[in-house]
């Protein structure tokens, strides 16, 4: 009762050692061996926590569901700790005991995912789509997505579309089109390009800059299959470039890609024409386009309306100016991710695009 007061109270030291006293007075008190166990841990004391947890497992008269229990806190222990191999091998030990342990799954899905090992990260999804009630489809195709991207990078595009087809079976992701659209333009396939760009856009106009980013990315191939593919490539530039779509144009991300591909390709003018007309129609446009519009009349030296665009930005200047955020955690960035690198989630990246 002590040692639960000094965890209300968010004592953990005192209530350590509570949990000690009562120890050495009952050492057959499971429980509590447990709670110390787990206290160790949350307190960072992971040797100790892995000491309690092992000599639970050692004991000849423990229950079998509480040997499981002490296997699974070990494996946690492990996996707090940072010993990833030894995690993974209790973790599975785990599993050899009972398959249906959904949290177990997903502890080795989020290892395997944070390692990059795609094959076991894939293995795993599909094991926790089987005792889970979520659907694990998009997660599933955005990790065959990324074993496909590994092929396409060393240049073995038969084994890179195989994957690719697999994940557009478990979801059509915005990562998994865009590489399809990549491989389009690899083979010459200028239809089927077209199409793919503009249905991203249609569905997903937020990543309208990120597409062209990654068709951007460098590759392994040989000497006439690169330059096959900058030609095309260039192509669908201008294809999205004259595109007059109304709706297309009222997105402000769609707006923005099409300015900073003229600045790429020298055509600072049309860039200016285009991002001038888009913040006469919307006065209150947000932070991110008022900032790359200041940075166009930085280039066009119009110093005189630098003066006064400055000074509507630093007054309405009220919040973050990262590029993108995880909706799950609030994680920041100016990098696109598929993955959030704070709390593992897929998926969660929103946009700044409003005030």
């Amino acid at each position: 009762m002590n040692a639960t007061q000094y965890l209300i109270s968010g004592n953990k030291d005192l209530a350590i050692k509570e949990f000690l006293n009562a120890v050495d007075i009952n050492r057959e008190t499971i429980e509590t061996y447990f709670a110390l166990g787990g206290l160790f841990r949350s307190n960072g004391e992971i040797e100790k926590a892995i000491s309690i947890h092992r000599s639970l497992i050692a004991r000849e008269n423990i229950s079998e569901s509480h040997r499981l229990r002490a296997l699974k806190e070990l494996a946690l222990d492990f996996d707090k700790g940072g010993f990833i191999d030894k995690a993974i091998e209790t973790y599975k030990d785990v599993l050899k005991i009972n398959r249906d342990q959904y949290e177990v799954i997903h502890s080795l899905c989020r290892i395997y995912e944070d390692t990059e090992d795609w094959d076991q990260a894939y293995s795993y999804r599909i094991m926790l789509s089987k005792v889970g009630h979520n659907n694990q489809g998009e997660t599933i195709s955005h990790i065959l997505v990324q074993k496909a991207k590994l092929h396409f990078e060393k240049g073995d595009f038969r084994k890179c579309e195989e994957d690719l087809d697999d994940a557009f079976r478990f979801a059509p992701s915005v990562s998994a089109k865009i590489l399809k659209l990549k491989l389009f333009l690899l083979s010459g396939d200028m239809d089927s390009s077209k199409y793919m760009l503009l249905e991203l856009l249609k569905e997903h106009p937020m990543f309208a800059s990120f597409v062209f980013e990654s068709l951007n990315e460098k590759f392994r191939a040989n000497d006439e299959q690169l330059k096959n593919y900058k030609e095309r490539l260039n192509v669908i530039k201008d294809y999205f470039l004259e595109l007059d779509d109304i709706d297309l144009l009222n997105i402000p991300s769609v707006v923005l890609s099409k300015v900073r591909l003229f600045k790429d390709i020298g055509k600072m003018d049309r860039a200016f024409d285009l991002l001038n007309g888009w913040m006469e129609l919307n006065k209150n446009s947000s932070d991110m386009m008022k900032t790359e519009y200041l940075k166009l009349l930085i280039e066009l030296d119009k110093k005189d309306e630098v003066v006064v665009q400055t000074k509507k930005l630093l007054e309405n200047l009220n919040q973050s100016l990262t590029k993108h955020y995880c909706k799950q955690c609030g994680y920041n960035s100016d990098n696109i991710f598929w993955r959030c690198p704070q709390c593992h989630e897929w998926e969660t990246i929103q946009f700044r695009w409003k005030v």
